[in-house]
């Protein structure tokens, strides 16, 4: 399978060699940036493209858009000319499927890998669960097929609706952008005292590892569950000087509270 990659941030740079990896031949990179392009095609050995759309190949199988979501109706837009008939599919996680139609193309799908991805650190794949949509039934197979050969595991593919992956996306930025935010406060707190946040590393590693046993409720620790009115009020006042962090400390110890009860 030809692949064209459309896109060359975060989701493409980990995507481009797990696709070449898993027997799919990605011919092109775009991307508006120029030293973006040729630093990934440079990587998986293809050619690279940048600027204007229309000079991308019109003879990939299939067009990944790993684009930023304000810019993706633009993009499909921009590529349906002279490719009426390909096959096209965005990543991300809140965008619907009805995108493609909207501009007129046939073929859409969504290839979504929920994970969260970062330039510098390469992300296994077979650790990741996709979730596919597409406008006909023979490119939901040729989709599931292809995340089959990402992850070797069959079970991490799952076909879904664009609301069902809009939830999945709200659920995700709970789970791993929140948290990771919260990791930043607490950086702040710990570098006031001369800290490094290493400290915090294998508390984190145990609470993930909880996670795999445990449901999220019963795993829960803390002064709030333990209904620790001294230690809340104390930690509180600690935070006068921040009353941001103070609303925040409130809001998840209320949140906490009331989830215990049930």
């Amino acid at each position: 399978m030809k692949i064209a990659l459309v896109g060359a941030g975060r989701v493409a740079t980990n995507l481009a060699p797990a696709l070449q990896q898993s027997g799919a031949e990605v011919v092109e990179v775009w991307s508006k940036s120029r030293s973006s392009a040729e630093a990934l095609a440079d990587r998986i050995g293809c050619k690279a493209r940048w600027a204007a759309l229309d000079g991308l190949t019109r003879e990939a199988d299939l067009y990944v858009i790993a684009v930023k979501d304000a810019v993706l109706t633009d993009v499909i837009s921009q590529l349906h000319v002279g490719r009426e008939d390909a096959l096209m599919v965005h990543t991300a996680g809140s965008m619907p499927l009805s995108v493609f139609a909207d501009a007129g193309h046939r073929r859409g799908g969504v290839f979504y890998p929920m994970q969260t991805f970062s330039k510098e650190r390469a992300v296994d794949f077979s650790q990741v669960h996709f979730f596919v949509e597409a406008a006909l039934e023979s490119d939901v197979a040729l989709l599931t097929s292809l995340a089959s050969s990402l992850t070797g595991d069959e079970q991490l593919v799952h076909r879904s609706t664009s609301a069902m992956r809009r939830r999945l996306h709200l659920a995700a930025v709970f789970a791993c952008n929140f948290v990771n935010h919260c990791c930043t406060l607490s950086d702040e707190l710990l570098a006031e005292s001369g800290l490094d946040f290493s400290v915090m590393l294998p508390l984190l590693d145990e609470t993930v590892a909880k996670l795999h046993e445990l449901p999220p409720a019963a795993a829960q620790t803390g002064p709030a569950v333990r209904r620790d009115e001294n230690v809340m009020g104390m930690q509180k006042a600690m935070l006068a000087d921040r009353p941001d962090l103070q609303r925040i400390y409130s809001l998840l110890s209320e949140s906490i509270i009331e989830k215990s009860k049930s």
